[in-house]
C-alpha cells in the first residue's frame, strides 16, 4: 500500500557546518553555495560555522546540532578527502545511528561523470544521529551543487516520492 504524500513542502532546520584550514566566511564558496541552496528551497538555515579540519571540533560543534530538536539537518562541506588532515568522515562516523551507505556510493556513481575517475578519493557521506541526517560533501563548489542538486534537494523534500528523509527527521 503506498502513503499519500503531502502536497506541500515541509520546510526543515538545517545547519552548514565548512571544514578547512584555509577558507574564511568571505571565501568559503561551498558553504555560501548550501547556505544559499537551502533557502532557495525554502528551509531555513539554523547555523553555520567553519572549523579549522580538526577531528574532535567537528565532532563537538556537530554534537551540539545533533542535540537540538530544532536541527533536522547538518550539511558539511570538506574533509573527506585523503590528505593527512582530511578527518570529516573519522569525526562523524561514531555519531552515526545508521550510516546511509546508498548516499556515498550515489554520490560517487553521479560524479563518475563529472569527473571521472577521480571521484574514488571522495569519501562523501551520511549518516542518521539522534533524528538528524549528517550529509558529508567534498568541498569543491561543483561536488557541493551535485550533492545538493541530485542528492539532497529530493530527500529532503516531503512530496518526494516513493520515499524521503522528512518523516525520519521530525522528532
Amino acid at each position: 500500500m503506498a502513503h499519500a504524500l503531502p502536497s506541500e513542502m515541509k520546510p526543515l532546520n538545517i545547519a552548514v557546518l565548512t571544514v578547512s584550514d584555509t577558507r574564511t566566511f568571505e571565501n568559503d564558496t561551498s558553504g555560501q553555495y548550501l547556505v544559499d541552496a537551502l533557502q532557495e528551497e525554502g528551509h531555513t538555515l539554523a547555523d553555520r560555522a567553519l572549523l579549522k579540519d580538526d577531528i574532535y571540533q567537528i565532532r563537538a560543534q556537530v554534537s551540539v546540532w545533533i542535540a537540538d530538536a530544532n536541527v533536522h539537518v547538518v550539511l558539511i562541506t570538506g574533509g573527506t578527502g585523503f590528505t593527512d588532515r582530511d578527518s570529516t568522515p573519522e569525526a562523524m562516523k561514531p555519531l552515526f545511528d545508521k550510516e546511509v551507505e546508498g548516499f556515498g556510493e550515489m554520490f560517487r556513481q553521479i560524479s563518475w561523470g563529472e569527473i571521472g575517475t577521480s571521484t574514488i578519493q571522495s569519501r562523501a557521506l551520511a549518516g542518521l544521529a539522534n533524528h538528524t541526517l549528517i550529509a558529508c560533501l567534498p568541498g569543491s563548489t561543483g561536488a557541493c551543487r551535485t550533492g545538493w542538486t541530485k542528492l539532497l534537494q529530493p530527500q529532503l523534500d516531503a512530496r518526494q516520492g516513493p520515499c524521503n528523509f522528512v518523516g525520519h527527521l521530525m522528532r
